[in-house]
């Protein structure tokens, strides 16, 4: 895969829209940083559904009006949002405005709040548990073993629009799959750049 330099002159790679500097920043310090930090493991879980036929792009240039019109990501607000709030986000122009979406984030929600309170070490140790806490390095995948597996198991849990496609992206935003392409700056370890946080 051919990998795009910044003005930086760092090779990044292909998919990263180096005119957007959201996207750049997006992929030089958050994608594949594995993260055990329950607070983004549920912001990004948040986050993926919307994508459904759309691109993370679009998703990530609206970041900020998600976090806003989802009151920061508090769950236990979105876990008691009810028709009101709903109908107020489907008139919010800053987001995706999918009922459907909108209501499983709201159900996923609260599957996450019942697993962080069941789960041995919450949903992060629910999550690393998969890969007994190793990370993954893999490139040119939208789906595996691995996200058929968190798929499976996390619509088993009552998640909502989970597929294995979507897992996979996921697990690549939180670091249990690291994919930056060769010749990118980020590939394998990146320096030590992928340290845990």
């Amino acid at each position: 895969m051919t990998c795009m330099m910044g003005d930086d002159c760092r090779p990044r790679c292909g998919w990263c829209n180096l005119n957007n500097p959201a996207y750049v920043a997006y992929h030089d310090t958050e994608w594949g940083v594995p993260t055990r930090d329950d607070g983004r493991l549920f912001e990004m879980l948040m986050l993926e559904p919307f994508q459904a036929g759309l691109s993370w792009e679009t998703i990530l240039n609206k970041r900020g009006n998600f976090r806003r019109a989802f009151d920061g990501y508090s769950i236990e607000r979105i876990c008691a949002y009810g028709e009101a709030k709903i109908a107020e986000l489907m008139g919010d122009p800053g987001i995706i405005r999918n009922r459907r979406k909108i209501e499983a984030a709201i159900n996923n929600a609260q599957v996450f709040r019942s697993m962080q309170a069941t789960e041995p070490g919450g949903f992060a140790g629910y999550i690393w548990r998969f890969t007994d806490g190793r990370v993954i390095h893999e490139t040119g995948k939208s789906t595996s073993v691995l996200s058929d597996a968190v798929a499976a198991d996390l619509k088993s849990r009552g998640m909502r629009f989970i597929g294995s496609t979507t897992a996979y992206a996921y697990l690549q935003s939180i670091g249990v799959i690291r994919s930056h392409e060769p010749g990118c700056f980020l590939y394998g370890d990146g320096g030590g750049a992928a340290a845990a946080r």
